[in-house]
C-alpha cells in the first residue's frame, strides 16, 4: 500500500508536469478575442457619430474613421482566415492585442488624448493579456500601454468640445489622470493575473485529487474481478487435472513420466485450490470487507509506513469495546495515508498517532519530531502547490500532496487543523476531526 501511494503521488504529479506548458500557456481562443473586438468597433463608432452628428462637436471624423475601419478590417480577416475554435499562441495573441492597444492610442491621440474621458480603455487589453497570457507577454504590454499613456498627455490635439469654447486642461490635472490610469492599470493587471492564476492552479490540483480516487476505487474493483476470472479459470483446471489423474493412471509403471505427472496433477490442485478461496467470496464476505473498525482501519493505514526507519505509534484513548465501524472509504484512508506519509518523511525518530472517539466525535491527531510548519506556510498550508515544509534534501513534488490529502477528508466531512507543538516538544500536528454521525456506520442519522 504504502508504494501505492507514494505510485499515485508520483504518477499525479508527473502528468500535472507534463500539463504544466499547456496551461501556463493558457492560449487565448480567438473567438473571444474577435468579439471583444467587435465589442470595441461597434462602441467606437457609436461613441463617434453621437459626438460628430448629435453633440456635434469639431473633431477629426475621416481619422476616427479610419482607425475604426482598420480595426474592423482586421477583425473580419481573421474571422474568415480562421476556424472559431482556433486558439492563439503567446506571440500571436501579445500581437493583437499591442494592435488593439495601439489601435485604442491613436484613436485617443486625435481626440484630446488624456482629456478623453475615455482614455482609461487602455486599461483593457493589458487587463485580458494578464488575465489569459503568460507573465512573459503581459509584461511588455504593460509597459507599451505606460509609453502611449503618456504620449497620449502630449497630444497636440484639442478635446471635441462645443465651437468657440476651449478646453485646457492643467498639466496638474494631465498628471493626476495619468498617474490614475496607470495605477488602476497595474492593480487590474495584478488582480486578474493573480485570480486566473490560482483558479488555473486549483483546477489541476482538483482534477489530480480526482484521478487519485478514480484510481483507488479501480484498485478496489480488482476483488471482483480476480473473483470472476477465478470462475473462468475453473473449468479449464477441472478439465486438466481430471487428464492429468488418467495419464497419472496409465502411466503409473512408467518410471519416465510418472514423477512428472503426479507433480502436473498436485499443481493443478493447488491451482484449483487457490481459485476456490477466490470464488468462495460472497457479496456478504465482500459487504463485510466494505466495512472495518476504526482500530483496524488505523493498523490497515498505519501498517506501510512502519518501514521507513521512524518509529511510528499509535496511541488509542478510548477503548476498543464500542468503537466506530467505518465504510471502506478511499478518500479517508488516501488522505490519512498521505498526512501518515508525510510525518514521517520529515520526522526525526518518532511519529505518534493518536486515535480518540466520543459519542459526538472522532478525533485523530498525527504527530512527528521533526522541524515542524514555518509560519509562512501555517499561513498556506493545504493550498495546491505550496510545498508542506522545507527539506535539505532536493526531493519533493508539485506540492500536491496535502491539498489532496485536506480536499478527500474535507469531502468525507473531516475538519482539519495544521499547526506545531509546543517548544519543549518540536514537531509538527495535523489534527483531522469528524462528526460521529457522520462516519460511523453504527449511529443513528
Amino acid at each position: 500500500m504504502a508504494r501505492f501511494f507514494r505510485g499515485l503521488e508520483k504518477l499525479s504529479e508527473a502528468e500535472m508536469k507534463a500539463q504544466e506548458g499547456h496551461h501556463t500557456s493558457r492560449r487565448l481562443r480567438l473567438q473571444t478575442l474577435v468579439r471583444l473586438r467587435w465589442l470595441a468597433v461597434g462602441g467606437q463608432t457609436v461613441t463617434v457619430m453621437i459626438v460628430a452628428f448629435w453633440l456635434k462637436f469639431p473633431m477629426p471624423l475621416l481619422p476616427c474613421c479610419v482607425l475604426i475601419a482598420c480595426l474592423a478590417w482586421i477583425n473580419f480577416f481573421l474571422t474568415l482566415r480562421y476556424p472559431p475554435t482556433h486558439r492563439l499562441e503567446p506571440p500571436a495573441a501579445f500581437a493583437l492585442l499591442s494592435l488593439d492597444l495601439l489601435q485604442l492610442c491613436g484613436l485617443l491621440l486625435i481626440t484630446g488624448g488624456l482629456a478623453n474621458p475615455f482614455s482609461v480603455l487602455v486599461c483593457v487589453p493589458v487587463i485580458i493579456s494578464f488575465a489569459s497570457q503568460p507573465i512573459r507577454y503581459s509584461m511588455p504590454l504593460i509597459g507599451l500601454a505606460m509609453i502611449c499613456i503618456s504620449g497620449l498627455a502630449f497630444s497636440p490635439f484639442p478635446l471635441p468640445w462645443y465651437e468657440g469654447v476651449a478646453v485646457n486642461v492643467h498639466s496638474v490635472m494631465q498628471l493626476g489622470v495619468w498617474c490614475s490610469i496607470a495605477s488602476t492599470m497595474a492593480f487590474a493587471a495584478f488582480y486578474a493575473y493573480r485570480v486566473s492564476m490560482e483558479a488555473s492552479q486549483l483546477a489541476d490540483a482538483l482534477s489530480a485529487t480526482e484521478l487519485v480516487l478514480q484510481r483507488e476505487k479501480h484498485l478496489s474493483q480488482l476483488d471482483g474481478l480476480a473473483a470472476a476470472a477465478a470462475h473462468e479459470l475453473g473449468t479449464p483446471l477441472a478439465t486438466i487435472s481430471v487428464v492429468a489423474k488418467e495419464m497419472e493412471r496409465e502411466l503409473r509403471e512408467d518410471d519416465r513420466f510418472r514423477e512428472d505427472v503426479a507433480l502436473l496433477r498436485s499443481q493443478s490442485e493447488r491451482c484449483r485450490d487457490i481459485l476456490r478461496r477466490l470464488t468462495t467470496l460472497s457479496s456478504e464476505d465482500e459487504a463485510h470487507m466494505r466495512r472495518l473498525t476504526l482500530s483496524s482501519m488505523m493498523e490497515e493505514i498505519i501498517a506501510p509506513h512502519r518501514e521507513f526507519g521512524i518509529n511510528l505509534e499509535l496511541i488509542e484513548r478510548s477503548p476498543r469495546s464500542g468503537e466506530p465501524v467505518l465504510s471502506r472509504n478511499a478518500g479517508i484512508m488516501y488522505g490519512l495515508g498521505n498526512l501518515i506519509e508525510n510525518a514521517v518523511d520529515y520526522a526525526r525518530k518518532t511519529v505518534t498517532v493518536t486515535v480518540e472517539y466520543t459519542a459526538e466525535t472522532l478525533t485523530i491527531i498525527i504527530e512527528d519530531d521533526g522541524g515542524g510548519y514555518s509560519p509562512e506556510i501555517l499561513a498556506r498550508i493545504g493550498e495546491p502547490y505550496v510545498t508542506s515544509r522545507q527539506r535539505d534534501d532536493t526531493a519533493g513534488g508539485l506540492g500536491l500532496g496535502l491539498f489532496i490529502a485536506k480536499t478527500l477528508l474535507e469531502r468525507s466531512g473531516a475538519t482539519l487543523s495544521f499547526g506545531n507543538r509546543d517548544a519543549e516538544t518540536p514537531g509538527a500536528r495535523v489534527r483531522v476531526e469528524w462528526p460521529r454521525v457522520l462516519i460511523d456506520s453504527n449511529s443513528t442519522k
